[in-house]
């Protein structure tokens, strides 16, 4: 039986080296083919479990992804802070990272902090309050009596010298922590409250009583800065095609509430263009709006925070809320603001209008021309009354709780964002990834 099979063996190896004249090429091709490709089958099983590995990989990474504003958002005593965050781009640069520690300032604390409104460049001293370490009470009851220096994103811009962008936390006989500036001759300084809310291992937000200004971030020089002075009124006359947005911001009093503010996040005007209004088919309807209306109108054409156009460019926060959401409902008059096409688009949920250019720029205040009137559907989808305009606003839209953050030392695990999900996956990936193996 051996022999037998191998001389069939022979044969059949023979046969294709040396074929007969019955065999044609298209055949001998064809069974070089059979003989050198792989089973189908067996192919697929070796190649499945490795790609869904990887797709698994991916969206986890993506999943884990830190969204601080999200973080932030359901703590309202946090919500300067975060304003202030959602100001710059260190949101975006946190968007990769993980293992963090967010020192944030309550608003008691940060309004009444010259330098939160004056200092030239805010987004770096937030970077300084951003911990590129996780740390939890525990680790904060572990600190050693010399002290324990903890690298932030600052240090990773390059603006900072040797080890000055590094943050030293003490702890004294009683047990408080001090964050400081590593070096004992710079005076920025300010004490943990309390623990406001964790995503073990991923993010922990610690508040602090005051914000710390790294090394060349003169407090004293920032004091005594001039503040630009919201004088929007000439800003838009001498931009030459704004006289119909200026006389009615000016006639309806609403320019007079925005220059009496001059503190806080700042604020951004979204302004059309008189040629807008001469072409705009609803322009008629909104002069014949009541005063009240009209007011409303024009306050939602302006954010409660500055934004300066690269941060509308990368904005972390689509739905921002407006003027107008202050005398109305959380939830109602926001802007949806995106990036389409190279350009910033802000959708009222009736109209899609567009930047076409930077009017003015200069913290804390910027100017915007935009390509359409912005209508809110509060107003223009419908006739609704003033006494159902709230609960048709606020229908369907996620806003915060209302609700105050934790005591101190309160420990809490922070589910807004993505972190959450994060974990939820991550869990589940542990499930199915023996599966892939089996």
């Amino acid at each position: 039986m051996a022999s037998s099979k191998t001389t069939s063996s022979s044969s059949f190896y023979f046969a294709l080296s040396f074929p007969s004249p019955t065999h044609t090429w298209e055949s001998r091709k064809s069974q070089q083919f059979e003989m050198a490709a792989p089973p189908p089958q067996r192919l697929h099983s070796a190649v499945a479990p490795l790609f869904l590995l990887f797709l698994l990989l991916v969206i986890l990474a993506l999943a884990l992804a830190v969204n601080i504003t999200a973080v932030l958002s359901p703590y309202p005593d946090l919500s300067a802070f975060n304003r202030l965050l959602s100001s710059t781009s260190v949101p975006c640069d946190l968007s990769g990272r993980s293992s963090l520690t967010i020192l944030a300032i309550p608003n008691a604390y940060l309004l009444r902090s010259s330098a939160a409104r004056a200092a030239a460049d805010i987004a770096d001293v937030l970077r300084y309050h951003v911990l590129l370490e996780y740390l939890s009470s525990p680790d904060l009851r572990r600190i050693p009596a010399g002290g324990k220096l903890v690298a932030t994103l600052y240090q990773t811009t390059g603006r900072a010298d040797g080890n000055l962008g590094t943050v030293n936390f003490t702890r004294d006989r009683i047990g408080a922590v001090t964050a400081r500036f590593p070096s004992p001759f710079h005076g920025s300084k300010a004490t943990i409250l309390g623990l406001v809310g964790t995503l073990p291992y991923n993010v922990s937000v610690l508040a602090i009583d005051a914000l710390l200004l790294p090394y060349g971030f003169d407090l004293a020089a920032t004091d005594i800065r001039p503040s630009v002075g919201l004088n929007i009124t000439p800003v838009l006359v001498d931009g030459g095609s704004f006289n119909v947005a200026a006389s009615m911001l000016e006639a309806s009093g609403v320019v007079a509430e925005l220059e009496a503010d001059e503190h806080g996040a700042g604020i951004t005007v979204f302004v059309p263009t008189d040629e807008t209004f001469a072409d705009f088919p609803a322009t008629e309807r909104l002069q014949s709006l009541p005063a009240d209306r009209k007011a409303l109108v024009l306050r939602f054409h302006v954010l409660r925070s500055y934004y300066p156009l690269g941060s509308l460019e990368s904005i972390v926060n689509p739905v921002q809320p407006t003027v107008a959401t202050e005398d109305t409902a959380a939830g109602c008059f926001t802007l949806n603001i995106t990036r389409v096409n190279g350009s910033v688009a802000i959708d009222t949920g009736l109209v899609v209008a567009f930047i076409t250019r930077t009017v003015f720029d200069q913290n804390p205040v910027a100017v915007f021309a935009v390509s359409k009137v912005l209508l809110p559907r509060e107003i223009f989808a419908g006739e609704a009354d003033a006494s159902n305009l709230a609960p048709q606003c606020t229908e369907g839209v996620d806003t915060p709780p209302a609700r105050l953050s934790p005591p101190q030392g309160f420990k809490e695990e922070v589910t807004s964002g993505t972190g959450g999900k994060g974990v939820a996956l991550f869990y589940t990936v542990s499930l199915y990834l023996p599966l892939l193996f089996a």
